[in-house]
């Protein structure tokens, strides 16, 4: 038998913790939080739409924050002036993946695995290893539509806690890492074609993409933390242990108003495991009436047009995010605001889950959930406004 199909099958059964399929479960989760004339009871007016690609679904694989990510910088390729191309979720996942096992491993397993990552993820992989468009490197091996990562995740979580527990590190374990990648979602390129010109990752993403990963920064709020100072977020998924930087709740909704009103999008790290979050209706919004409270008819009817809100505060976010309630579930990408019939107004956010909702892959969402549930923001430094940004230091 092949010594790598050996290793591989190894690797599979000597795994000790299934990974679940995170992504579908969490969108099953979710199928019930819907009303049923929900689109007919909103009137929703453009007030700011920015430049932002097509939908996309990452199927059955934890890439949000690829997706999300990635998305963020075509829309920054847009406000740049440049034709925007899509850019390859998978091979920023890929060398994401690459990254996390050798920050596991140098943590002797002290770490957790898995398919998620963070938004500064898809900037920290392209500094390092560049870019390339979706047209040369998919992640989908032959009949495959729809990205899945179950079997490859299953295989990577046993195949690096047993690398750990070997106590000694061969030279090419990496490459068995690789390995398994690679017979999954393929080999990415070192070099390939693009519009008649041969490109590196590296030299594609300095000549096509263009920007300077410097050039933009973390963003979150949680009142444990000194303001305006960066502090390392511990959530599972920063397992680079990256810092950001540490704004009044309030300026989150202020820094990304000051953004879209001046051209810039912004990269959204949230929690959507919520009742009052629908994915099928494309609305999110915080009921004044707590839903434990309410009776089956207005749980029925919460999207079925405007709703009162509650009023979220920093202890009510900081308690939030203490007592689990709040978790570091998923990446958007805001693009936009709409107001409502009675004036309230909503982010335009764009999902990486397809077009199976009410708005084409789309959602509305209000002020008070974005207070609420943001766990970080991803924003080119000279979107905030100047008064915060020095009080930054950036």
């Amino acid at each position: 038998m092949n010594w790598r199909k050996s290793f591989y099958i190894a690797a599979f059964l000597l795994a000790t913790t299934t990974q679940t399929f995170a992504q579908d479960n969490l969108i099953n989760a979710l199928k019930n939080n819907a009303s049923d004339k929900s689109k007919e009871g909103f009137v929703f007016t453009e007030v700011i739409n920015l430049g932002n690609t097509s939908i996309k679904d990452q199927g059955s694989s934890g890439t949000c924050w690829s997706y999300s990510g990635n998305s963020y910088l075509e829309s920054e390729m847009i406000r740049m002036g440049k034709q925007p191309v899509e850019i390859s979720q998978i091979f920023t996942a890929y060398y994401t993946y690459l990254e996390k096992a050798k920050t596991y491993v140098k943590l002797h397993g002290d770490q957790a695995q898995g398919e998620g990552g963070q938004l500064h993820d898809v900037l920290t992989i392209y500094r390092k290893y560049g870019a390339v468009p979706r047209e040369v490197y998919t992640g989908l091996r032959e009949g495959q539509t729809r990205n899945n990562f179950s079997e490859m995740s299953n295989i990577l979580h046993g195949m690096n806690e047993n690398i750990v527990k070997n106590k000694k590190l061969t030279p090419t374990w990496q490459n068995a890492v690789k390995g398994v990648m690679n017979a999954y979602i393929g080999t990415p390129p070192e070099s390939f074609q693009y519009k008649g010109k041969t490109y590196t990752p590296r030299t594609w993403a300095d000549q096509v993409i263009g920007i300077n990963p410097d050039d933009y920064v973390g963003i979150s709020s949680f009142n444990e933390h000194a303001y305006y100072k960066p502090f390392v977020l511990l959530i599972p998924d920063n397992w680079s242990y990256e810092s950001f930087y540490n704004v009044k709740m309030n300026e989150l909704t202020e820094i990304i108003d000051n953004a879209l009103q001046n051209g810039y999008t912004v990269a959204w790290a949230t929690d959507v495991s919520e009742k009052f979050f629908s994915w099928k209706n494309g609305v999110a919004f915080v009921p004044e009436k707590e839903i434990e409270k309410m009776s089956q008819q207005e749980v029925a009817d919460m999207f079925n047009g405007p709703k009162a809100e509650a009023k979220i505060t920093e202890d009510l976010r900081q308690a939030a995010f203490d007592n689990y309630s709040t978790t570091d579930d998923h990446g958007m990408h805001i693009v936009g605001m709409v107001k409502d019939q009675k004036g309230k107004e909503y982010y335009i956010v764009k999902n990486s889950w397809g077009e199976s909702n009410d708005y084409k892959g789309y959602m509305y969402v209000t002020k008070e959930y974005v207070k609420y549930k943001t766990i970080s923001l991803l924003v080119h430094k000279n979107a905030i406004q100047k008064e915060i940004r020095n009080k930054l230091g950036v």
